[in-house]
């Protein structure tokens, strides 16, 4: 009888997203690993399980290009939190509404997804930015949360 391959603690998973990502910023010009925490707390808040938790950590790692997509083949994580980053890493030129019908169709990718919208779109994170920028993102994540059948 073979023994199950360990899964990355929780926190082993928090500390590589946090060197994945570590000297980037935010659109605001903020450590862009406070975005990831507050997705993780919010996947959590929301009543997310440890796989979810462990994809709102790295929710943007593979799109941001922090960690590639063998690495993540290869992580030491249940394929359930793969499946759920893959689902949420939208790729380039991709039409939303084919990103946002991956998100549906990957089991507990659209609980990530709502965390990462609801950080993005919260009032004192909007504010930091330019007018322009503002509102192109504002109007990007409003027809996503539309897409995905959140309340806007």
């Amino acid at each position: 009888m073979t023994e199950p391959h360990p899964t990355l603690t929780p926190a082993e998973v928090e500390a590589i997203a946090r060197a994945a990502h570590a000297g980037r910023t935010d659109k605001a010009g903020r450590p862009y690993a406070e975005h990831l925490q507050a997705v993780a707390e919010g996947v959590r808040a929301r009543g997310g399980d440890p796989d979810q938790i462990a994809a709102a950590w790295l929710h943007d790692a593979v799109e941001d290009a922090a960690l590639s997509h063998e690495w993540l083949a290869g992580a030491a994580l249940s394929g359930r939190t793969k499946a759920i980053v893959l689902a949420v890493t939208k790729h380039p030129d991709e039409e939303p509404e084919a990103y946002a019908r991956r998100i549906l169709d990957t089991p507990g990718a659209l609980l990530v997804k709502e965390a990462d919208l609801s950080h993005n779109t919260a009032p004192a994170r909007l504010a930091a930015l330019d007018t322009p920028t503002r509102t192109r993102l504002t109007q990007k994540y409003t027809k996503m949360r539309t897409l995905l059948g959140l309340r806007t």
